[in-house]
């Protein structure tokens, strides 16, 4: 964290074009888009959202102390002529000129990252990896929509050696202005999947949306794809077309140059050899998980790319974490030993399912324990639904998965296909399905739960860690 401020107000106001009222200080430290969260002296930008405007909290914000208001001209009559404000015809608008001259002013090396998984994972990867190489600033949680790029670009310190953003996107056309405005060094696709299928119509389409990446790609700037994923050739083309001359692969394929030699999953992680860009690497990655080890690689890769330190970031990768929802591991202790819970609970795309899937086959069970999966409608995949849904039976059954308990009606096409002998209960909702899922564990299990944020599969997994206390953990265990 830099002791610099991020912003002198001179700056922010040029930059935005704003008019200035009130007392306004020299400097602000941050930028703020919530006031639960707003710090002394950080600037609050009253961005308007979907379900709420940020102006009918400016009162707040500078009560609890922020520095000062970015608002909107056609709102300036509901505050106090003397409150300290910047004053701009749209917020967003501003909020996006000020991200163009953080970028303008950063000799950072940046990173952008998207994919249908794998993400923020990756971006976390980057985050851990470079830091530990110079000063590293990235988008925090999953900011990586419309507002959320531009407000970490606009967060980056001047100080920043290397910078890494997430970009999202649900229809095509998102992803192409977030990149021109991020102007990345290097550019990242985790993979192609049938994720939001249903504003797409095809994984064609999908790779196409994800290919406008490149289109902001700084001149001699390159290209990481997934070199087993199908749409690989795609992508590839895509990139040419926008000028990309330096393009990486990274996978299994034979022909990746950041290629995964070997590695051996454990319950807590795996040791991965590995080839990236001509050197040979060993080295150890702290959560579990295939998809994972295949995703360092375009780590490891990127870092390369951007002049990184190597050995340190291949070093750093033994310290990976998974994120709350995101895999994360909590051992729970019930009556006559413990149950390992794995929350995967964030989102589900067919993809991740598969892959959640995975892990939970790799995790250890104790005595008598059996390997639980707890899984909500994955959403957004349009008329392949319940096809979609049916074809993770196969998943289930290849991954050893002993008990599947299923809510939603999209689940009810998995529920149909399970073996009966995996079918463990179903219900139309999480709240209905949660007292069958709290009244089936025993002491042994691991218990995985996921699926699309929409299914609300979250408030199981907090019934879950509520009702029994953390057990503890010894080292290496789970």
């Amino acid at each position: 964290m830099t002791s610099q401020p991020l912003w002198t107000v001179d700056a922010m106001a040029s930059a935005m074009r704003a008019a200035r009222t009130g007392p306004l200080p020299a400097f602000v430290p941050g930028i703020s888009i919530d006031t639960r969260t707003v710090a002394p002296g950080e600037a609050f930008f009253a961005i308007k959202g979907d379900n709420r405007d940020g102006h009918d909290f400016v009162s707040t914000a500078l009560g609890a102390g922020a520095g000062l208001a970015v608002i909107a001209a056609d709102r300036r009559a509901s505050f106090p002529a003397d409150a300290p404000l910047l004053v701009v015809a749209d917020v967003l608008d501003g909020l996006r000129d000020l991200a163009r001259a953080a970028r303008a002013r950063s000799q950072a090396k940046i990173i952008g990252v998207t994919g249908s998984v794998g993400k923020t994972g990756t971006k976390e990867a980057l985050r851990l990896t470079l830091a530990k190489d110079g000063e590293t600033h990235a988008s925090v949680a999953s900011y990586n929509n419309h507002w959320g790029v531009p407000l970490s670009l606009a967060r980056c310190p001047a100080s920043a050696r290397y910078a890494v953003f997430e970009m999202g996107m649900n229809h095509a056309g998102e992803i192409e202005p977030l990149s021109r405005l991020v102007r990345p060094h290097v550019a990242i696709i985790t993979t192609v999947e049938p994720v939001h299928l249903e504003f797409f119509g095809s994984l064609e389409a999908i790779a196409d949306a994800k290919a406008e990446i490149f289109l902001g790609l700084e001149p001699g700037g390159a290209a990481v794809i997934n070199r087993d994923n199908p749409q690989f050739a795609r992508l590839e083309q895509s990139a040419k077309r926008a000028g990309v001359e330096r393009i990486v692969s990274f996978g299994e394929h034979a022909g990746a140059q950041a290629r995964l030699v070997k590695c051996v999953l454990q319950p807590d992680g795996s040791t991965v050899q590995a080839r990236v860009l001509g050197t040979d690497v060993t080295y150890k990655v702290g959560a579990p998980g295939r998809h994972l080890v295949l995703n360092s690689l375009a780590v490891l890769a990127a870092v390369a790319l951007v002049g990184g330190d190597l050995a340190l970031a291949a070093l750093a990768l033994a310290q990976l974490q998974p994120a709350s929802g995101r895999g994360s591991r909590i051992a729970l202790e019930v009556p006559g030993g413990t149950v390992l819970l794995i929350d995967e609970s964030y989102n589900a795309n067919p993809a991740s399912m598969r892959a959640a899937l995975a892990l939970l086959g790799q995790a250890d069970v104790g005595g008598r324990g059996r390997r639980i999966a707890v899984l909500g409608d994955m959403l957004e995949l349009g008329s392949r639904g319940e096809e979609l849904h049916r074809a993770i039976a196969e998943a289930v059954v290849a991954d050893g998965v002993d008990l599947v308990f299923c809510c939603g009606p999209l689940m009810r096409a998995l529920w149909d296909a399970l073996p009966s002998a995996c079918q463990g209960g179903y219900a139309e909702t999480s709240a209905a399905l949660e007292p069958q899922v709290l009244a089936a564990i025993q002491p042994g299990d691991s218990v995985m739960v996921k699926g699309s944020l929409g299914s609300r599969m979250g408030p199981i997994v907090k019934a879950l860690a509520s009702s029994y206390r953390r057990a503890p953990v010894a080292s290496g265990q789970i």
